[in-house]
């Protein structure tokens, strides 16, 4: 009898379930028709340098994943590290996103190295393919060789560790760790990084990547969110055109170039007016190198001591100084190379750019304004006022209603307060449209 009840009990017990499912809410709270939404998972490969451009790119992406809703944001990271300035701002719009963020280095063979390692201990979510690797983190100053520098690299090395540790401390990520990769410039596999507690992961592909984010938690600004990944969409978000050339110009050492073309072409221009090109040339320079400079860390003395450079040079073209104003103006144009960066940050434009381009750039501003100069000082070679001072043969007796004059091959009609018979040799005095006024000279008769 028993038995019978317990038999009796569960067929009652499965029509209730069965009847709950077919009329209404299922066990997951979900309704009969209603499919699940699938989740929005945003891409983005950054496989460059840390540089503006990728900047700019990742601020985009995290714009557009948080209007969308989506529900986290990849990272796909290969990079050899870049500019330490450009990465602070790049972690700090990772540590302030709205969206969980997870960096994953791909695919094998790929590197996070340098500023890529601090990026990646940022994210919400850290992983690597297998054969990849994460490391070598200490900033590389451009600008060795004195005690100065020495004690700039420290300050540079002293202040990227301590982001490193508080980066790392923030995550839950080894900060041991991170601190040794910026002063001793440590590297780790993949497996290493896992097993040292750098990432969460080793994820195969992308595929694996979202199965293992799947159910974690993470934290945000406005608490911990948990990813629950279906069905996942993925939107992957690209390089615009105006990041493709913020990438390509904002070295330092090519927008550093693209002023110094900008600055000679325009001088240029100015020195000899209507040649157009390099003036055209100049400008378009000039305008890509501005563009590039407000992206990075640039010294307002540095430039401004250029701007003087060229204005100083200009002014030895319309002022007779001597060379005075043309010395200060390459005096100008060196302080202000060496002085454009604000080196402070880790930027800075290599030796091999810096001498050589002021060294040629400042060859060429001397020359074009020694020509400039001489032509400005030099007596005229054509045209009525080069016939001032030159001497000619009488040919018809010159006097005060006129006579002929043989100068350069041609006869002129010429005038003169005094009578001055044929066969004498005068000197021009004057230019009256196409009528010359002598004087005789002491030569006499020929």
């Amino acid at each position: 009898m028993k038995g019978k009840k317990n038999f009796t009990g569960a067929v009652l017990l499965f029509s209730v379930i069965l009847i709950s499912y077919v009329s209404g809410p299922g066990l997951c709270g979900q309704k009969r028709g209603e499919s699940i939404s699938p989740s929005k998972i945003y891409l983005v490969r950054l496989k460059e340098s840390i540089n503006p451009g990728a900047a700019e790119l990742i601020k985009r992406s995290i714009r557009e994943a948080a209007r969308g809703n989506g529900t986290c944001l990849v990272i796909e990271l290969d990079t050899p590290g870049g500019l330490a300035s450009t990465l602070r701002d790049m972690v700090q719009e990772v540590m302030a996103s709205p969206v969980p963020i997870a960096v994953y280095v791909a695919p094998s063979g790929a590197q996070a190295a340098s500023a890529g390692a601090i990026l990646t201990i940022s994210a919400n979510i850290a992983a690597m393919a297998p054969g990849t690797n994460i490391g070598a983190a200490h900033p590389v100053s451009l600008l060795p060789g004195t005690e100065k520098d020495k004690t700039m690299k420290q300050k540079i090395e002293n202040d990227f560790a301590a982001m490193a540790r508080s980066v790392a401390s923030e995550r839950g990520r080894n900060v041991k760790w991170a601190e040794k990769a910026v002063r001793e410039s440590v590297s780790a596999s993949a497996r290493e990084a896992l097993k040292l507690g750098v990432i969460d992961f080793v994820a195969r592909d992308l595929n694996d990547l979202l199965r293992q984010m799947n159910g974690m938690t993470v934290k945000l600004h406005r608490g911990p969110v948990r990813l629950t990944i279906r069905s996942p969409k993925i939107i992957e978000i690209k390089e615009d055109l105006r990041e493709k050339i913020l990438s390509t110009i904002a070295d330092p050492n090519i927008a550093y170039i693209l002023m110094m073309i900008g600055l000679t072409g325009l001088y240029f221009e100015l020195a000899h007016p209507g040649v157009i090109f390099p003036g055209t040339i100049g400008a378009i320079s000039l305008l890509l190198g501005l563009f590039a400079l407000q992206a990075l860390p640039v010294s307002t003395t540095g430039l401004l001591l250029l701007l003087l450079a060229v204005v100083l040079l200009v002014m030895e073209l319309f002022i007779t100084s001597h060379g005075v104003l043309g010395a200060m103006g390459l005096l100008a144009l060196l302080l202000g190379s060496l002085m454009l960066f604000d080196t402070s940050t880790g930027v800075s434009i290599d030796p091999g750019v810096l001498w050589p381009t002021v060294l040629g750039i400042g060859s060429f501003l001397a020359t074009i304004t020694y020509l400039a100069t001489r032509a400005t000082l030099s007596r005229p070679k054509s045209g009525a006022e080069a016939l001032l001072g030159k001497r000619g043969i009488v040919r018809k007796a010159v006097g005060q209603r006129g006579g002929q004059v043989f100068l350069h091959g041609e006869l002129w009609t010429a005038v003169s307060r005094e009578t001055i018979p044929e066969g004498s040799e005068v000197e021009v005095t004057g230019v009256d449209g196409l009528k010359l006024r002598v004087s005789k000279t002491h030569g006499g008769r020929t």
